[in-house]
């Protein structure tokens, strides 16, 4: 797409194409919590390049200090996952967005250390400030799109504790990883391209687990 004016409608297109697929053992599985993340969509007013919203998390939270994370947490009773998001999105970095910003969903991911996420696409537009919460969120960083179609995107790797292969991407000098690198490569397939690729069966490190 040479227009990014146009992006928002071709993700939400795409959206609406996926056959959604859900986790159903949310409510009937005690053990494992509902979550949602925010995959938010960005563009940048001076001429930038399409982005996306990734974090740090501040490596004093009790669940996965210090691991690069989506905006996002567990759903208040009541609350639907696009609502957790939007408010967690508000509560991380400071974004406030109405309803109508969300664009979709994607697949839920079951992850090892008991939670069930689900992504939700927002469109975040353009003129954004991101003010991350220092109790949350160690640094926030706008990534451009284009580093998900980069070679090497995603990293397939074994481990001898799982059959199932672990993902990561390399974002920022490191390597992200599942959850995080699974629903990302799923935002890269499913809301940018257009093609119903699966990623629940993608393997998180051990480091994850807990």
């Amino acid at each position: 797409m040479s227009d990014r004016s146009e992006l928002r409608a071709h993700v939400e297109a795409n959206l609406v194409a996926f056959e959604r697929r859900p986790y159903l053992g949310v409510g009937s599985d005690r053990s494992m919590r509902a979550a949602a993340v925010a995959l938010v969509l960005l563009e940048d007013v001076g001429g930038g390049p399409p982005s996306f919203v990734i974090t740090r998390r501040a490596r004093r939270l009790q669940n996965h200090g210090g691991q690069w994370a989506l905006p996002g947490g567990s759903l208040d009773p009541g609350e639907t996952p696009e609502q957790a998001a939007l408010r967690e999105l508000q509560e991380e970095v400071g974004l406030r967005l109405p309803p109508e910003s969300v664009l979709g969903l994607l697949d839920d991911y079951p992850t090892r250390s008991g939670f069930v996420i689900t992504p939700v696409v927002v469109w975040g537009g353009s003129g954004c400030t991101l003010t991350p919460d220092p109790a949350e969120v160690a640094s926030v960083h706008q990534v451009p799109l284009a580093e998900l179609e980069r070679p090497g995107v995603p990293r397939l790797s074994r481990i001898p504790e799982s059959e199932r292969p672990v993902i990561s991407i390399p974002l920022l000098g490191t390597h992200i990883h599942a959850p995080t690198a699974a629903i990302l490569f799923q935002l890269r397939e499913v809301a940018l391209a257009g093609r119903p690729t699966r990623v629940d069966h993608y393997e998180q490190p051990v480091f994850a687990w807990r």
